[in-house]
């Protein structure tokens, strides 16, 4: 069951650039996300999908129990003037007392090649170096994923080795390329 408060929380962090708006997921974005996350464009190097709509109630827990908790922290991407979430990005196994996160992010089709994932991440980033105090921020990507691991690269990140044949998805054995980011 979907339990989620409709309203954001007084103290989510709301971040905006020149053109998006990064602001707490709430119950009226499950649409979005059920289409993002049972797209076929999108799910391909994601490690998440869902082939119903009341499904989809799982993966919104999960955001509100990230933030919850204190394990982590996902934004809803929109463009600036807008509510209509296009993408995700944000943390989770953070770790507060390694300082360590993992990176997340996914952005539906028709924004890709946009520099949106790049003007978000950019974003959160330094929000997580300064407000959440990481010294270190992971992100693991399909191998495959050439796109993800060129963005990580612009965007500071060093690859620091592949998991081989690490997961199964799909009946088959597929290997994770990871990247860091440390401050300082």
């Amino acid at each position: 069951m979907f339990r989620t408060a409709a309203k954001p929380a007084p103290d989510f962090p709301l971040l905006t650039t020149e053109k998006l708006k990064l602001r707490q997921i709430l119950p009226a974005d499950q649409m979005q996300i059920f289409c993002a996350l049972s797209n076929r464009q999108v799910i391909k190097y994601y490690g998440v999908e869902y082939h119903s709509y009341p499904d989809t109630g799982e993966q919104m827990n999960w955001y509100r129990e990230l933030y919850q908790n204190k394990t982590g922290l996902w934004w809803a991407i929109s463009l600036l003037g807008s509510d209509v979430l296009i993408g995700a990005c944000g943390y989770y196994n953070w770790q507060a007392a390694h300082r360590r996160a993992e990176l997340g992010y996914w952005l539906l089709p028709d924004y890709w090649r946009q520099g949106l994932m790049r003007d978000a991440l950019q974003t959160i980033i330094p929000y997580g170096l300064n407000a959440l105090n990481l010294h270190r921020i992971e992100a693991y990507v399909e191998t495959e994923n050439q796109a993800s691991g060129q963005l990580l690269r612009r965007l500071g990140f060093q690859h620091e080795g592949t998991l081989q044949e690490s997961e199964i998805k799909h009946g088959r054995f597929i290997s994770l390329d990871i990247f860091a980011q440390r401050q300082g």
